[in-house]
């Protein structure tokens, strides 16, 4: 009875070993290289704070020294184009995440200028919220995609998906913002595409 229990024992975690390995290492690759560059953007800010800091206290310190300037206008200045505001991460989080339609993808020289389609979530459904905006991003910048890349996880660069984001179709995309409205990544919301 004892070798029969030992036996499934070792069948059972033979079986967990499989699955394990069954992973496609693109997978982890992709894994390894967002930590990568989560770890990079880190101590950009990191460093960064510090020359901020520095800045704004110059800034200040010019301001005062200036002196009182000119009258603000007496009209209020035209309102904006576009209703969007970038989010702002929460208290304690890096980064706040915007869902949108991406889509009219221009490449110019180094940079691509997309339109963006913010989407909320209404149940298990993503419907558009009417704010329709553009970014202009370096071609550069990395994408995390997985049906645009031909169904497996990869990095790509957005200059080499301008071709695939203009021609009409619009794409889901999970856009992550820093707390100065940057862009960060651009993920592709691939579970949300139907």
């Amino acid at each position: 009875m004892d070798d029969k229990t030992e036996l499934e024992r070792l069948l059972a975690g033979l079986a967990e070993s499989g699955r394990r390995n069954t992973v496609p290492r693109a997978a982890q690759e992709v894994r390894a290289r967002g930590e990568q560059r989560r770890r990079r953007r880190r101590a950009a800010v990191a460093s960064g704070g510090a020359l901020l800091a520095v800045a704004v206290a110059a800034g200040g310190l010019s301001l005062a020294m200036a002196g009182r300037g000119t009258e603000p206008p007496a009209h209020d200045p035209a309102p904006a184009a576009s209703p969007f505001e970038p989010p702002t991460p929460a208290p304690g989080e890096e980064y706040a995440t915007e869902l949108g339609y991406v889509y009219g993808a221009v490449a110019q020289g180094a940079t691509v200028r997309v339109t963006v389609e913010q989407l909320r979530m209404a149940g298990q459904a993503a419907v558009p919220s009417g704010v329709v905006h553009t970014l202009t991003l370096p071609r550069a910048t990395l994408v995390e995609a997985r049906r645009l890349a031909g169904g497996h996880p990869t990095d790509v660069e957005l200059g080499d998906l301008a071709g695939e984001l203009s021609d009409g179709q619009r794409w889901i995309f999970a856009i992550d913002y820093d707390g100065d409205g940057r862009v960060q990544s651009l993920r592709e919301a691939y579970w949300l595409a139907g």
